[in-house]
């Protein structure tokens, strides 16, 4: 394929998960697959978009541990490339009285290495849609400065940007967080924040101020996720609360990802975003339903049925 028609472009920091299970008296970490854009390009290759990924791997075993992943899910590799003298990222995911709690070794990662001129401009150029995060962003001033460069280039290619906030205070502070997210948002034609990032970002509380704030801004398309609340979607002429899907979850971790993966294979589909959010939903509720970010994430046919299921 190599980068050729490609609906979805996806460009970020991959990282190997080792995710603490308790086993009897043992404590293991069972290995798998995370960072935001990359779990978003599985999603959205499991809805049947044609997707590519940019990144930079480390020439160790993670590495290739994700280039097998990415060729299994269909995912085209033509714009990453391999920094032989930098690791890939991992992260470690542990739970304190129920909740997650994330230990990252991502200092000096491949990714975070990536500069506007090791960009492979013509790839991006033939993106439908790229998808990037304020991770990418916050990574290191480097990356900061590529995403920007991404950016840039798909939309002079006539491209559309979408864009999650994915606020990660550990990162970054929130001053310098929240100047770069709204400059980048401000350059995007879809805007995927999540509620407690856009209340922190924007100090305001209520979710159509947000979604108001944000459409000022420039994009076209404001989806605020709200968890449980549902989905807030809005364009300059409409606003519509789609419900959430009621699942008993089982794990959260990459729900969000697995929502913008989703919502971006559907809208380039040809739904509106008001339709794409409620499959959407679906999809992220169901990820919910097994552990790790990955494993899973449903392919079309179980979105479907579950939809079908629940009308």
């Amino acid at each position: 394929m190599s980068g050729s028609n490609l609906d979805l472009i996806c460009l970020g920091e991959p990282m190997v998960e080792f995710a603490q299970v308790k086993r009897g008296e043992e404590t293991l970490y069972l290995p798998g697959f995370g960072g935001d854009t990359s779990n978003c390009a599985v999603a959205a290759a499991r809805q049947g978009a044609s997707v590519g990924y940019v990144t930079a791997l480390g020439a160790d075993s993670f590495g290739r541990n994700f280039l097998d992943l990415w060729a299994g899910e269909g995912i085209d590799t033509g714009g990453v490339t391999t920094d032989a003298e930098a690791p890939t990222g991992v992260y470690f995911i542990s739970y304190r009285n129920g909740e997650h709690v994330f230990s990252y070794r991502r200092n000096g990662s491949a990714a975070s290495r990536m500069t506007p001129d090791s960009l492979p401009h013509d790839y991006l150029r033939q993106a439908r849609v790229l998808h990037v995060s304020g991770i990418s962003q916050a990574i290191s001033d480097k990356a900061c400065d590529a995403v920007f460069a991404a950016i840039a280039a798909v939309r002079a290619a006539g491209g559309l940007v979408s864009y999650d906030t994915n606020l990660r205070l550990n990162l970054w502070p929130l001053a310098r967080a929240r100047a770069i997210i709204h400059a980048a948002i401000a350059d995007c034609n879809i805007a995927l924040p999540g509620l407690d990032d856009a209340r922190q970002l924007t100090e305001l509380p209520d979710p159509h101020r947000i979604a108001e704030f944000y459409l000022n801004l420039g994009p076209r398309i404001v989806v605020l996720t709200m968890g449980r609340e549902g989905t807030l979607v809005a364009t300059p002429e409409r606003q519509e609360v789609v419900p959430a899907h009621a699942v008993e979850q089982v794990d959260a971790t990459a729900a969000g990802d697995t929502f913008d993966g989703a919502f971006l294979a559907r809208y380039i589909a040809g739904d509106d975003p008001f339709t794409a959010a409620r499959y959407a939903n679906v999809a992220a509720a169901l990820s919910t339903l097994g552990h790790g970010a990955v494993a899973p994430m449903p392919h079309a046919e179980t979105v479907l049925q579950a939809i079908k299921e629940a009308t």
